[in-house]
């Protein structure tokens, strides 16, 4: 799976000053993405009594400068989706941010396949379409575990092309992400799969640097205190991708095939109903369910 990230630098207390003021910095690279994870993290830090001031960086850092940054403590959090490694090198806010929309993937296909993909009814079926992913998605080690055909590579947007192009069959993308991206490639003959969704689970966390865990409970006490007075369920059903996604994706007629995560952390809070949608009709599933099952 693609990641934007969300970054945040802390300056000093200033002397004679109510407030405690923190500086946070954002990636300058700028998409819907961005934009939904800045609000989110500017609704939870307003509930602080903290001052917090926002800004942006003057370049775009790529994910493994970032996550050094991250760990070293000058650079203060990101976001992303969680893992073992992840909750074990940062301090994960367990709440996710798209409530679990990201876990439904559609897929970019070829203008004129259609016709392959309205053939996929099981597992087994789609054992023979090869996806695109990116290199060091987490998504791309969940397709392989699951025994899916991946083709990688380093830069998103080359996925597109690489789609076009033949070299792999179906990109899947949150379901939250489609529309917006394949208006950005206008002139490739691609669309949307109309009839499928892969689902598994992969939640979209904020990871605080572990030197800054009262930053971590600001984001945290700030997630759940939105929870709690339906401010999150406020900008999350007026963000614009979120609304687009429930108007199109028609997800509850679409064919689901779902898929285990191996990575995903025991501590992944699925028994808090509060935290999902119930976009299929049907609970959170756990890692545990058998990959080879469709639903029916």
């Amino acid at each position: 799976m693609s990641s934007a990230l969300i970054l945040v630098a802390g300056l000093i207390t200033l002397p004679g000053v109510a407030a405690e003021k923190k500086t946070v910095t954002t990636n300058m690279k700028s998409n819907v993405q961005t934009d939904y994870m800045n609000g989110l993290l500017k609704l939870a830090l307003s509930y602080s009594n903290k001052e917090y001031i926002y800004a942006t960086t003057s370049e775009v850092y790529s994910r493994p400068r970032v996550m050094e940054s991250v760990k070293s403590g000058s650079i203060s959090v990101m976001w992303g989706g969680t893992s073992e490694e992840m909750e074990r090198d940062f301090i994960p806010i367990r709440i996710d941010a798209y409530r679990g929309l990201m876990n439904h993937r559609l897929f970019f296909i070829r203008q004129g396949d259609q016709a392959r993909f309205d053939r996929v009814k099981t597992f087994d079926d789609l054992k023979k379409i090869k996806f695109g992913q990116g290199r060091s998605w987490q998504d791309a080690s969940i397709l392989e575990g699951a025994g899916l055909q991946v083709v990688k590579a380093t830069k998103k947007p080359s996925l597109y092309h690489m789609l076009d192009g033949g070299r792999f069959d179906a990109f899947p993308r949150g379901a939250n992400e489609v529309w917006t991206e394949l208006s950005a490639f206008p002139n490739l003959k691609l669309t949307v799969e109309k009839n499928l969704v892969l689902i598994y689970p992969l939640p979209t966390y904020f990871f605080v640097s572990p030197k800054d865990p009262e930053l971590a409970k600001d984001i945290e006490f700030g997630l759940e205190s939105a929870i709690k007075d339906g401010a999150f369920d406020r900008y999350f059903y007026n963000s614009p991708e979120v609304k687009e996604a429930l108007g199109k994706a028609d997800l509850k007629h679409r064919h689901a095939i779902r898929i285990a995560n191996p990575y995903l952390p025991k501590a992944t809070p699925l028994d808090r109903k509060e935290l999902w949608l119930d976009l299929m009709g049907e609970s959170p599933k756990s890692v545990s369910e058998p990959i080879a099952e469709a639903a029916q």
